[in-house]
């Protein structure tokens, strides 16, 4: 599959059933992979396939912060429109063109098309239905981001998916006239742990490379790559036979039929290489070589994906300790809206984070709950959702009714009662600690009786493309809801991410780069 179909939105039979009334939503944390983009590299151009594709028609309508004084609290907009330049036939300077010789609306490499936005901006407009509409978890209005955890990739494309996701679930239409700026936070590549970062761990890059070449090894010479081959060859450079390590790399072929597929008639490979026994192979093996070391290897998920599941599971611990310190250390705390005076930074409740299929692969996969499943498609999600059981007190009545009642504004709101009314509070926040303190970042076998009590009747529930995903190590008795092991104990849940969350991820990406790449044994993903 190339895009992914969304299904119907959840009927209220279907509701009761995935969102039980003895529990209340407390934190959701999505993970989005970008929408349609062009190809990364121009490949197959001797089938008449054009390097060039006309999909990108935001090029038309780009603008870009300009100072317009020597006054640097004062920016004006330079709107433009974007052409390519590429060499000519003397090497001299041409801009490029599309397929009937358009100039304007010309995608780069790996960039997010039209289709691609769209489709984003749906996610969001279902997001929206689910949580604002449906459950009324989120307020309808927003006079400010400041509950909402916003990130990207340093990919453009993964940042302009995040947008768009956020336009749908909250359109100007849901923010009130003077909503400031929202804060979207992104990380220099060398600190980038929302995506497997090989490219900056140096150790990383060992152990996916030692996968990859295993899994060459175990397919090259396999009827499945031969059936490739057949259909492929006369395309393949130099007619060379296909082969998971060729050039380019069947991982690179499979990237250019996923997304000449996801587009127009203009931009189509030879009908073989839409083959669906090739396709179901290439699936296959590309599943194997990109996501296999996470089943089998501590380490594997510890330097791929250790960095943003102990982030997503620290951001839940945080939302049980409710002491503010993660909202405002993430999002910047009282500075982070620009002078706007909100400087609510606090008790994250909605996380969107735009990153990529490799990110989404390797966290299921970690957790032991990506087994069977398909190459994730073009604007994937999941939905981290945690959970606390409902006591029978007025206090925890009074919290559970909160977001019914959300949509007043900041503005009209008197002194805060509740964590909830402090989310809109102008009321400064205090300084920041050098660190956040309690249990967001310690591992379960170091926290206190005390702090552990702190996670009971808390649960943990996964949604990937809106189908409930089952982690393996929460189905034993004690450590998932009573009739439901889908609805993992917090404790448990972290107890099986602590395993792989470095202390130091750093320094575990430079050690150990002259060490066996494989475990002695088989170290099962998803387990304490």
């Amino acid at each position: 599959m190339t895009t992914f179909v969304p299904r119907a939105p959840y009927t209220k039979e279907e509701l009761a059933q995935l969102y039980p009334q003895e529990l209340e939503l407390r934190l959701v944390q999505v993970l989005l992979r970008h929408g349609e983009r062009s190809p990364v590299s121009p490949r197959f151009q001797n089938t008449g396939l054009r390097p060039y594709w006309p999909y990108c028609n935001s090029a038309r309508q780009f603008s870009s912060v300009v100072m317009s004084t020597t006054d640097w609290s004062k920016w004006d907009q330079l709107k433009y429109r974007r052409r390519l330049e590429t060499f000519g036939l003397d090497d001299g300077p041409v801009i490029a063109s599309g397929p009937d010789g358009e100039f304007d609306g010309i995608c780069q490499p790996g960039e997010l098309t039209d289709k691609g936005r769209e489709t984003t901006l749906a996610l969001g407009q279902r997001l929206r239905h689910l949580y604002v509409d449906q459950l009324r978890f989120m307020p309808k209005l927003i006079s400010d981001s400041d509950m909402i955890y916003l990130r990207a990739t340093p990919i453009p494309r993964a940042l302009e998916s995040v947008q768009q996701a956020f336009y749908g679930f909250y359109p100007p239409s849901a923010r009130t006239a003077d909503f400031p700026a929202p804060t979207i936070i992104t990380r220099t590549p060398a600190d980038e742990t929302l995506f497997p970062n090989d490219g900056n761990c140096r150790r990383f890059a060992h152990l996916s490379r030692a996968f990859a070449n295993r899994a060459a090894e175990r397919w090259n010479e396999t009827e499945d790559v031969q059936y490739l081959s057949k259909l492929f060859t006369k395309w393949m450079p130099g007619n060379q036979p296909v082969a998971v390590d060729s050039h380019p790399r069947l991982s690179g072929i499979m990237d250019t039929i996923n997304a000449t597929d996801a587009h127009g008639p203009q931009t189509k490979l030879p009908k073989e290489f839409y083959d669906r026994k090739a396709r179901a192979i290439i699936d296959k093996i590309g599943v194997e070589e990109w996501f296999e070391g996470y089943k089998e290897s501590t380490e594997y998920r510890m330097l791929g994906i250790g960095g943003l599941m102990g982030d997503i599971t620290s951001r839940m611990t945080g939302s049980v300790e409710r002491n503010g310190n993660d909202g405002l250390v993430e999002v910047g705390g009282n500075d982070g809206d620009l002078g706007h005076g909100r400087g609510g930074e606090t008790d994250i409740r909605l996380a969107l984070s735009g990153c990529h299929d490799t990110t989404l692969a390797a966290c299921l996969t970690s957790l032991g709950a990506f087994e069977g499943e398909k190459w994730p498609p073009f604007t994937s999600h999941i939905a981290f959702e945690l959970f606390r059981k409902k006591a029978a007190t007025p206090a925890t009545q009074r919290l559970s009714d909160a977001p019914a009642s959300a949509g007043t504004l900041a503005g009209s709101q008197e002194k805060p009662q509740s964590w909830w009314t402090s989310l809109f509070s102008s009321k400064k926040a205090p300084d920041l600690p050098v660190k956040p303190q309690g249990i967001a970042r310690k591992p379960l076998r170091e926290l206190t009786p005390e702090q552990r009590n702190k996670l009971r009747d808390y649960y943990v529930r996964i949604r990937y493309n809106d189908k409930i995903m089952q982690v393996p190590g929460c189905k034993p008795a004690g450590k998932h809801l009573d009739g439901d092991d889908t609805f993992c104990t917090l404790e448990a849940f972290k107890g099986i991410v602590d395993k792989y969350t470095p202390s130091d991820w750093k320094h575990a990406c430079a050690s150990n780069v002259n060490t066996p790449s494989f475990p002695k044994e088989i170290e099962r993903a998803g387990y304490e």
